[in-house]
This record gives structure tokens, sequence and C-alpha cells, in this order.
């Protein structure tokens, strides 16, 4: 029987027949139609000669390898997603499929719910079985900004988001971590599932393991009923963790294995729970360094940075800084009811030759706080309260004066958070991309006597 049109095609390549009968089952109860070959020149040529929604190949293949397939693919057929499938446990081949630029991987032997789940989410990326989109308001418009850093920032995540590749997010706080994540999920074959973000270093020690996996009722005190997971609760989409860094080790063993058996075990449950989720890790923290120190596991620092996507700071796109600021001061006007405000010629001049520790969150938090005080409805340089600025210079410059005002500054912006967040220190930490625990050693230190 002839496939209609609509149907989607697959390209299977193995060397064992039983794995390709397997596959070819699968995806044509699907309704999927199933072109299988056996190896590496069987499928390139295949590739060649006609045209493919999705391939799957094994690893190793009787002339060569599965990765040069993956490159062969995206070389030629660069929409076309393909996956890999990898011997149990070898999760460096899988790595490395993925790095050349692999869609996903199963692991042999096959488990058909995850074929299943890969197959759809490759076809959704490569826009079949998806239902009509709205075209009219483009996601990447969230990331505002013109410079060269922010255009080359949304190729990349538009590249990022066809895959399944971990990804993990570096950047100083403040430069926007959590949206790109969101981007990527929003712009991928996930964006009608959940996306779930989780600052790990919010969550009590004691409370990470049943915060991700959740918990059976009366696993522990106070374990009323059954609760799922954060990895429950992305199933189908994205789990996105932000400063992973700030992990218990003994908690970083029981993400690796999550992350590499796609299941998680709620505290107190015998059996463990199948998950599908994509994930996004990031850290205002060199990983790196922290594996060096010993902090952080290597095994997960390699399985979660299989693609990095590094944001710049705000000081290194300085142009985008005027963009910014039009489009944050009507929305910190409409948000606070007031008519919104403008910034007159010097305001902005030393708006774009202050360096911002903070990044945009610290942009934004500047300029609510001079809309708030200012009485006029255009801002002057004075108005932003800038250090260094108009109000300071005129006054000592002694090393000892400086780290007398940027205590003070700091102590300002802790409590003035805390006020914002109802003096709840886990809100409060969020806002400003901190962990609950470096909070609250600095408003300690804050509070200490001189």
């Amino acid at each position: 029987m002839k496939p209609s049109e609509s149907q989607s095609r697959a390209l299977l390549v193995d060397d064992e027949p039983d794995i390709l009968d397997l596959l070819s089952i699968t995806l044509v109860r699907m309704g999927i139609e199933a072109h299988c070959v056996g190896t590496l020149k069987a499928a390139r040529q295949a590739l060649t000669t006609a045209s493919f929604d999705f391939c799957l190949t094994d690893m190793r293949l009787p002339d060569g390898d599965g990765t040069e397939l993956v490159r062969y693919a995206n070389l030629h057929c660069p929409d076309m997603p393909i996956a890999m499938v990898t011997a149990y446990g070898n999760m460096e081949s899988a790595v490395a499929a993925m790095k050349a630029g692999a869609f996903d991987f199963v692991s042999k032997p096959l488990d058909l719910r995850v074929l299943r789940e890969l197959t759809a989410a490759a076809l959704r990326a490569h826009g079949r079985g998806l239902g009509p989109s709205d075209s009219s308001t483009d996601p990447q418009a969230r990331l505002i900004g013109q410079s060269p850093q922010i255009l080359e920032l949304r190729t990349l995540i538009a590249k990022l988001a066809r895959n399944q590749a971990p990804v993990f997010i570096s950047g100083e706080s403040g430069t926007g971590k959590e949206l790109a994540a969101s981007l990527i999920h929003q712009l991928g074959p996930r964006a009608e599932q959940p996306f779930v973000p989780v600052n790990c270093g919010a969550i009590p020690s004691e409370l990470v393991e049943s915060e991700l996996f959740g918990h059976r009722k009366g696993s522990f005190t106070g374990a009323t009923t059954d609760k799922p997971g954060l990895f429950q609760s992305a199933q189908g989409g994205t789990l996105f963790l932000d400063e992973i860094a700030d992990l218990p080790l003994p908690m970083q063993v029981k993400l690796l294995r999550a992350i590499q058996e796609k299941s998680v075990r709620p505290v107190g449950a015998s059996q463990e729970v199948p998950v599908d989720v994509r994930i996004i890790s990031a850290s205002h923290v060199d990983l790196a360094d922290a594996v060096a120190r010993g902090a952080f596991r290597q095994d997960l620092f390699y399985r979660i940075n299989v693609i990095d996507l590094h944001l710049p700071p705000l000081r290194e796109r300085s142009s985008d800084i005027p963009i910014l600021v039009e489009h944050l001061l009507p929305r910190i006007a409409a948000a606070s009811g007031s008519p919104a405000t403008s910034l007159d010629d010097a305001a902005m001049a030393a708006l774009c030759a202050y360096e911002f520790p903070g990044n945009v969150r610290e942009l934004e938090n500047i300029l609510e706080r001079a809309s708030a005080l200012c009485e006029s409805s255009v801002l002057n340089a004075a108005d932003l309260r800038l250090p260094n600025g108009p109000l300071t210079q005129t006054v000592s410059t002694t090393p000892e004066f400086h780290f007398e005002r940027l205590e003070a500054i700091e102590k300002q912006v802790l409590l003035e958070a805390m006020q914002q967040a109802g003096e709840d220190p886990k809100a409060a930490a969020q806002q400003l991309g901190i962990s609950v625990r470096s909070l609250r050693l600095r408003l300690a230190s804050t509070h200490s006597p001189a």
C-alpha cells in the first residue's frame, strides 16, 4: 500500500534484523512508514534519494560509526531529527552522539515506551503531529536587544530547541538564564508540555530528594499524602534546574541516575517511575572549577554539559541598554499603575557607562526604584542613584569609603528584597538570584555590629 502524502517517514538503520523488525513494527503501529537499512553506506544512499521526517540509527554499524551518519545527516538533511540507539550504560557514546548533533538517544534493550515518546518528539520537532501554531507572536521577542551577542544568542537558542540534548546555561546572575531555558522549551517539540523551573539553592538540603522525585505517604514525618516530584510535574516537557551547583553531593548521585535511566524513585517507594523530561540546567558559578574543588561531581557535569550556552553580561552588550530601558519603563509603569517615565540624555549616558554587576535584573531594579521615588516624569542621572553617580562623585573616594558604601548598598538591596518578598527568604533569594544559604549569610553579616 502506497503511503499517503501526509504520512510520516522514518529511516531505520541497524544491522540486526530482529532489532529492525521491532523498530519497524513499533513505528508502523504509530502510523509511520519505516524504511530499513543495515549499513552506513545504505543509509547515506537512502538520505540522498528520499526524504525522511526522522532517522534512528544504531551506534555500531558494520561499515562505520553511527555518529558519522549523524554528522552526514546534519550536513545534508539539517531539518531531519536523527536519534541514536546505544548499548545499555554506554553514556559516553550517547553524549558523543548528541555533541555531534543527534536529537536524542535510546538504550538497548529497547524500552518501547521511551522509543514511542522519542519518535513523537522528533516528529514534532520536524513539524509533524503538531496542531496549528500561532506565528503572530515570536517567543524570541522576549530576548530584548539587537547587539551582535543577542543576535547570535537567538540563533543558538533556535538551534538548541530542535534537539533533546541536555543544555547547561552559564552566565552571571541576572543575565536571563531562566528566560533562555524557557525559550529553548517554547521553540522546541515539547512546547505544549510543562516547563518547570526550580532553584536548587532555594530548597533545604533535607527536602531536595522529595521535591525532585516526590514521596509516598508515610515515608517520613509530615508525609501525609503521596506527592509527585518536579520530575513528574515536568513529564513530557522540560525541567530547568537553576543553580544546580548548590545541590548536595549525595543528591548529585541520585540526579545523575535519574537523568541516565530516565526514571525516578519517590522517597518511600519500592519501584522507579519512568519520566520523559528534557533537562536544562544553569549556574552562575564555574562548574568546571567546582568539579576541580570536589564540590560538584565530574560525571554529572559531563552528563548535563553536553551543550554549553553562555549568556553575555550586560556590560558586554551596552548597546542594548537603551532598548531594554524603552521596554522596561512602560512595563514598570503598568505594574505600578502610574504614568510612564522616560530618561534624559545624561541619565541614559550614565546607564550606558555603568558596568551592571547585577546585569539586566539590576537594571530593572534601578529603573523601578527611580520611577517610584522620582516625582518628575523624566528621570535624570541623580534619580538613578548609581554607585559613583552624580550623588557620590564629590564624596571621599578612599578604599575605605568604597568598601563601606558597597556594604551599605548591599544591605539596602537585601532588606528591600526581603520587604518585597514579605520577609520570605526563599522568595527574596529567588528574586536576587542567589541561594537562600547565601542570603542568610549576607543578612547576618550586614546586621552584625561594627
